[in-house]
């Protein structure tokens, strides 16, 4: 298939894919991502897209399956993050499912975050890894992993203390 039929037959196709592919991650940039990653990997076997009946079912197919991997790779990793959660002897039961609770939130809030500044965090944060690494990885510049890295912490730090203070309203009440 060449560049010019690539274009009318298969570009068409992306906001269809994008809107399936948010219903089933619920979220945006994740889903952005994964359409991408459909694009290339059609891209890459076009010589061989005309042996199949529908390209449309197909992209379909490997949008689907592509998300339900992230979801699962989502849930392996949340659950990974919560047997990170420290703790500590000396606090009493309340405090430890305090700490916990703080934890659990703190991964809503990274899971919240655009994909590259949630990857970028993990990376550092629980692989690691340091920011030269992060941006070989990545494809980006020390400055923008840095950069990235700052504004991925300021936004989890803001959400988790707004978050904080709207629960102390609603418990002194």
């Amino acid at each position: 298939m060449e560049q010019a039929q690539f274009k009318k037959e298969v570009l068409p196709l992306r906001e269809r894919l994008i809107l399936y592919a948010e219903r089933l991650l619920e979220n945006k940039s994740d889903a952005e991502d994964i359409i991408q990653e459909v694009f290339f990997k059609l891209w890459s076997m076009r010589d061989e897209l005309s042996n199949y009946k529908s390209v449309d079912a197909l992209s379909i197919t490997m949008t689907k399956h592509l998300c339900l991997n992230r979801l699962k790779a989502n849930k392996r990793e949340r659950e990974d993050l919560n047997g990170i959660v420290l703790m500590d002897d000396n606090l009493s039961p309340d405090e430890q499912l305090e700490q916990k609770d703080s934890v659990t939130q703190v991964i809503r809030i990274i899971d919240r975050l655009p994909g590259l500044q949630q990857a970028i965090l993990r990376m550092k944060h629980i692989e690691g890894l340091e920011i030269d690494e992060i941006a070989a990885l990545t494809g980006s510049a020390p400055e923008a992993v840095r950069m990235n890295l700052s504004r991925a912490r300021k936004k989890v730090k803001e959400l988790f203390f707004k978050n904080d203070k709207q629960w102390n309203k609603i418990t002194k009440k």
